[in-house]
């Protein structure tokens, strides 16, 4: 089992930034893929990020490319999510998630922390 804890959310005027964190506990965090996902009210969960176990790789969202970096310090068990230049759309409720590398599915959700970006 692995717990995922998020923390950093808020409400931040359009053009902002702030940095999400989840901090992660159970099993060995360094050989989880994590990602970071978000839903908005009446829309469908969306993936925004994804970080491979070692942190080398990544991948972004064209609707985020550019503007939010994922990253993670496996000796804080902690992966981060630093979004810039926020937009109205981002609001959502963000959450990060954990999966084992042999998957393509996440297993592993944290509770999520609500962002809400003011125009």
């Amino acid at each position: 089992q692995v717990q995922l804890v998020e923390s950093g959310g808020g409400l931040v005027q359009a053009g902002g930034s702030l940095r999400l964190s989840c901090l992660a506990s159970g099993r060995t965090f360094s050989n989880y893929p994590m990602g970071w996902f978000r839903q908005a009210p009446g829309k469908e969960r969306e993936c925004v990020a994804e970080i491979s176990a070692s942190g080398r790789s990544t991948n972004y969202a064209d609707s985020v490319k550019g503007r939010f970096t994922i990253s993670r310090d496996n000796g804080k068990n902690t992966v981060y999510l630093q979004m810039n230049s926020l937009k109205a759309e981002d609001t959502a409720v963000y959450y990060c998630a954990a999966r084992l590398a042999t998957r393509r599915e996440y297993d592993y959700w944290g509770q999520g922390t609500q962002v809400t970006v003011s125009s």
